[in-house]
């Protein structure tokens, strides 16, 4: 079974910095399942910055969809996979299910399921997206709730979970 550590936090807490640091502790090679798209200059910059920290013991595998089943493509590959983000893929999936939100929801389920079915240790950031303000917009509510409700079973489920917030990670479970 896997060893899941869930890392949360708001934008630029530093949260996928930590989580680095929690799968550098396993030798390489390490792989790193990224569901982020370069869709425009600014993404492209950021993806970059984030491939930069990481050094040659890092294998990067792009899947903005089908996480696990990608998860369980390199099952076994890796010391540990870092799956960098939850919140992206979940913006993915919203705009790319027929279902919308309550699909993606059911993908996570099924992700989650998954735990006890891999072998390698699996280290997961996300993004809190719900501790703002209210959204005006309809769609922009539904994909904040979409989040909570994806990162509370996923919480559930991993073994570790970290909270950072302004740099600082602070254990949670």
């Amino acid at each position: 079974m896997s060893r899941v550590t869930l890392v949360t936090g708001g934008t630029r807490s530093g949260k996928s910095r930590f989580a680095e640091q929690l799968a550098e502790v396993y030798p390489g090679p390490r792989g790193y399942l990224a569901t982020g798209q370069a869709g425009d200059a600014e993404m492209a910059e950021r993806i970059e910055r984030h491939r930069g920290r990481r050094g040659s013991d890092w294998v990067t595998v792009e899947e903005p969809l089908a996480v696990a089943e990608a998860l369980s493509r390199i099952d076994g590959s890796y010391s540990v996979v870092l799956l960098d983000c939850v919140t992206l893929w979940l913006s993915n999936l919203m705009f790319s299910a027929p279902g919308g939100a309550p699909e993606a929801l059911e993908r996570v389920r099924e992700f989650t399921g998954r735990f006890a079915g891999w072998t390698t240790p699996l280290v997961i950031v996300t993004s809190e997206v719900g501790m703002g303000i209210v959204p005006e917009h309809p769609l922009s509510r539904a994909y904040r709730d979409l989040a909570g409700e994806a990162n509370q079973l996923i919480a559930a489920a991993a073994d570790e979970v970290y909270a950072t917030i302004s740099g600082l990670p602070l254990k949670l479970k």
